[in-house]
Formats: C-alpha cells, structure tokens, sequence
C-alpha cells in the first residue's frame, strides 16, 4: 500500500499527493525522525485512545471505537490542534480558539497580556483581542504627563511577538477589534494600508445598530472615550473608509457586535468583544473553544444521480458523537494559562461544524447559492444543532450541566427556542454539558488532509487549481490539487464527460451567492461562522459596498470579503 492509499484509504480515486504532504507535516506523530504513526489509521486511533483516557472503564472501548470510526472515514474530522496533539505528550493545547483578557490601560496590563498571549500561541493556540480598551493615541498618560503610544503601538509589539513564535502547529494567529466609536477608528481601519504592518492580525470593526442606523440616516457619529465625545464625524463618511481599505486590502472586516451578543447563548452572563483569530468563535474574557467538522461530502449516497441524498441517520449520529469528543477534549487539553483552563470547565463551549458543503450540494445536483442549495444548508444545519443540543442534554445527565447554567435565562435564548420541541422538553428536563456547541471554522488544511472537499461552507474554489504550500523552513512550493467531487465525478463518468452544470466555482458566482448561504446556515449556528465572499477584482466599489449591508439585512453576524489586490497576494491560483 503506498502512502497515497495510506492517507485515504482503498479509495484511491479520491486519493491526492497533497493529503498525504499535510499529514505528514501536520498530524503525522513522529519525533527524531521515528514515526509512531504508520498509517492514518494510527493516526485516528491515537486520537481516538487520547480522548477517552477519562471516559469509565465500561464506556472506554465503546466510545473509543465510536470515535475512531467516524473519524477513519473522514466523516468527522477534529481540527488541526486535536489531530496534532492528542496522545502525544507534547506540550500543546487542543483548543483552536481563545480570546485574551479585556486588555488593562496600563503598560503593566499590556505586557502581562503581551506574555499570556505568547504563552498561548507557543503551545498552539489562535487567540483575539480587543484594542478598544486602550486610550487613544495623544491622550495624557496620568502620573508621568506624557502622551500615550494608543492601541496601534500596543498592536505592533504583539505583532512583532506573534512574528518570533513559530510552533510545531505552525505561526501564531491573532485577531484584533475595535469599537466603531473609538477614537482611533479610523487609524484601525487604515492600519494595515502598510503591507508590511500587523502582518500576523486580522482586524475587524465591531459595527453596532447605532452606527448602521447613523449611516440609513446620514447623521453625525461621536466618538468617545470614558464616556465623552472626543469629535464627532458624519456615520457615512467612516462606513465609506471601511469600505474602501476592505476594497483596496481585504481588511477590516465588520462584525455586527450587537447581533452576536444578543444571540450569544450566555448573553445572561457576559458581553462579547472579541472573537478568535478567523473569526468563527465569539468568546468572552479567557474563553476557549476545540473544534471538529462533519464532512457532509463524505455523507452524499448515490451521487450525481437521481437517487443522491445526505444520509441524514448518520449526521445525526455524527454529530452526537463530536458532542461527545469535544466535550472530552476540554478534559484532556492542555491550556496554557490557568484562567483559560477555570473559563473552559466552568462554560465547556465547543464548536461543531461542517466541510464538504459545496461538494456536497454538487453532488445534489444544485448550484451553490440558489433556493435548494440554500434549503440543504439550512436543513442540515438544523439537523446538526438539534443533535448536538440533544446529545448534550444527555450528557448533562450523566455528567452534569456546565457550572454557569442558568436554566432561567439560558432556556431563553434563541438557540434553545428553536430547536425541535422534543430536544427543548430533553434540555428543559436534564439542562445542558455545554454552554455553545455549533460553530463554523474555515477548514482548508483538514479539508485537504479529507482529499480536498470543499472548504467549510465556502464554494469550490476551482475542479483544479494550484495551491502555494509554505514549509517549516519557510520555502514554498505549489501543489496541483482536484476538487473532491470532481474526483468522484470522473471517477464515475469518466475523464471526457463535460462536468455538470453543478458543480460551480468561486468564478461563477455572484456575491450575492456567498452571503445567501452564510445567512441561511447562520440560523442554525449558536456561535459564528468563518465565511469569505469572493469577489471579482473589477467589481465597482458601488456594488461591493452594498455587500456589507446585504449581510446586516439578511442576519448575518459579521462579514468578510476578499477581492485580488496588491497588498495581500493569493494562497490559490487556478
């Protein structure tokens, strides 16, 4: 069997060179040179044997085997940090996602966080800040009757940091927001104009009702701090400074802060400032988050045919066992600070998600974004969360509900009134292990590790296309890669049967395409999704403006688009 077989199996139409490569460098176990990993399998089974180290001794085989074989078949696949990590005694955290402390205005404050963030990023961790607490530049720094630096100097020492911490999960990530009240908004928003600057941050405006109403109304907009009105400028004109550095640079982008703490399922218990790194992970104050994804391409029967359907029986069990992996996996990690460990048990937030979604609706016989691609989306979402929601209902039975439940106020959000009335009477009755449980990451290296499946909800990029894959030495290299169900297609059809009109690309499709589905898979999602809208590079600034409204309307939590500039570059060429 040759390493191509290895890493997919006997299916060896769907195997690729690149998912052996990203094994390897990413998940295979080996140290000095000897790989304890032999095959994949070893791979999920270390995983598998890892996670239930603290299950009982009369669960331990039965789960271990649950785990193991929805994973041998990449139908449900943990993120990079679990695969990587678990089993291995290595000094790493299997949480993907954290956010810092609220940052103190303080040179001390500022350092100390500078080192919990280090701390986490050395052993693996994605983490997020939120700069808005810090005193604008020129703002009288009390007892030494000097001007402060403001949040931007603070943003390029963690940077700098973040930029000398290479791990064995690779760099560090950060995200940093502001409020679109600071004073220093507009430096935010312009920040990265520099190519050279804030390189290892992705930013994003926290964007309130207030502001989009301003801007509906053309009125003035203050900006504050502590409480007074520094200057006032018109709402427009900074929505239209947003817009133009996003046009020009792909950054900032926009979250829609007051709609992700009013759906935020412990609103009762904390505000929200801050997400992780990509964005998908709403967190509070030393808030963490593991992560794993359904493979919905993995779950289509009888594909490009009449007859094809998502086994909806398996991705319920799917996803009643990632429940039950995640929740595991917050007993079994690492945590590098002891603050994130205390946030991780007493709210056990975990994030289940999908991959293989536009494959998975090719293989349907839909176009991304159209009315039924929108339907399958929704529905399967919605089949996701009421399993989870379940799944942990019974296991707050055995094992207790997450220690800041609050029955009163948790039973009343909106991610609990929607579910199936069935799941509601299990939650009402046992409460629930886990505070958040469906969130979507982005998945390009899992996704390739699974034989190139479609990125978390994002649409096919390309039936072929070439990928620029960057070393541990830094060099880089390209790697012709297919798509997933343009594999399976040839593999059924043959290589000089035309593609079907399903299977679309990013080139095919309109913003419009982009922001349908994130919508209608955010109503079944309690945290939030890591979503980009492609966009073309002569799209007029009038139409690629309107895409952020767009997502306000249609319900979205935040908002992201890439068009090709000179700043940022390309991973993917086709």
């Amino acid at each position: 069997m040759n390493d191509a077989q290895r890493v997919n199996g006997p299916d060896v139409a769907f195997s690729q060179p690149i998912a052996q490569q990203i094994w390897a460098a990413k998940y295979r176990f080996s140290t000095q040179g000897r790989n304890h990993d032999r095959m994949v399998d070893d791979t999920f089974r270390r995983v598998a044997e890892g996670l239930c180290v603290k299950e009982s001794p009369r669960d331990r085989t039965r789960v271990e085997r649950d785990f193991f074989d929805a994973m041998s078949g990449f139908k449900l696949i943990p993120a990079g940090r679990i695969l990587a990590g678990t089993g291995t005694g290595r000094s790493v955290t299997l949480s993907n996602t954290f956010v810092m402390r609220t940052l103190p205005d303080s040179v001390e404050g500022i350092m100390d966080t500078l080192k919990d963030a280090a701390m986490t990023m050395k052993m693996g961790g994605g983490i997020g800040f939120d700069f808005s607490t810090l005193r604008p530049a020129g703002f009288t720094v009390e007892g030494l009757d000097c001007p402060a630096a403001g949040p931007l100097a603070a943003m390029d020492i963690f940077d700098a940091t973040c930029r000398m911490l290479v791990t064995g999960m690779g760099r560090g990530a950060m995200m940093a927001t502001m409020r679109c009240d600071h004073p220093d908004i507009e430096a935010f928003v312009m920040a990265k104009s520099d190519r050279t600057r804030l390189r290892n941050f992705n930013l994003s405006v926290m964007v309130s009702d207030a502001f989009m109403a301003a801007v509906d109304r053309d009125a003035s907009w203050s900006l504050v701090w502590n409480g007074q009105i520094v200057r006032t400028l018109r709402a427009r004109d900074l929505w239209t400074t947003i817009m133009k550095q996003t046009y020009a640079a792909a950054e900032p982008g926009v979250l829609f802060i007051d709609r992700i703490n009013a759906a935020n399922p412990m609103r009762y218990a904390e505000t929200i400032s801050a997400t992780n790194s990509c964005a998908e992970q709403p967190l509070p104050p030393f808030g963490t988050c593991p992560l794993a994804s359904i493979n919905i391409a993995r779950l289509v029967r009888s594909p490009f045919t009449d007859k094809a359907r998502v086994d909806v029986t398996e991705l319920r069990a799917l996803a009643a066992t990632a429940v039950r992996m995640l929740d595991n996996v917050l007993d079994v990690s690492r945590f590098p600070l002891a603050q994130q460990a205390a946030m991780a048990k007493r709210q056990r937030r975990i994030g289940i998600g999908v991959t293989g979604v536009a494959d998975a609706i090719a293989m349907l016989g839909a176009r991304y974004g159209s009315p039924k691609a929108r339907f399958l989306i929704s529905s399967w979402m919605q089949t996701i969360q009421n399993a989870a929601y379940a799944a942990s209902a019974e296991l707050a039975a055995s094992r207790g509900t997450f220690a800041d439940y609050d029955a009163n106020h948790h039973l009343k959000g909106d991610a609990i009134t929607s579910l199936d009335p069935e799941v509601r009477a299990l939650v009402g009755k046992h409460g629930l292990r886990n505070a958040t449980l469906t969130s979507i990451a982005p998945t390009g290296t899992i996704s390739m590790f699974a034989g190139n499946v479609s990125s978390g909800i994002e649409p096919i990029f390309s039936t072929a296309f070439t990928r620029t894959v960057t070393g541990p030495d830094g060099h880089k290299r390209d790697e012709r890669v297919m798509d997933y169900a343009a594999l399976v297609f040839r593999q059924m059809f043959g290589a000089d049967v035309p593609l079907p009109d399903s299977l679309v690309t990013v080139a095919d499709l309109a913003p419009e395409d982009h922001i349908a589905m994130q919508a209608a898979a955010q109503k079944w999602v309690d945290s939030g999704i890591s979503k980009t809208v492609n966009c073309p590079e002569d799209i007029p600034f009038e139409t690629f403006q309107s895409i952020y409204r767009t997502a306000y309307d249609a319900g979205c939590k935040g908002c992201t688009t890439y068009r090709p500039n000179a700043v940022t570059g390309s991973v993917l060429s086709v």
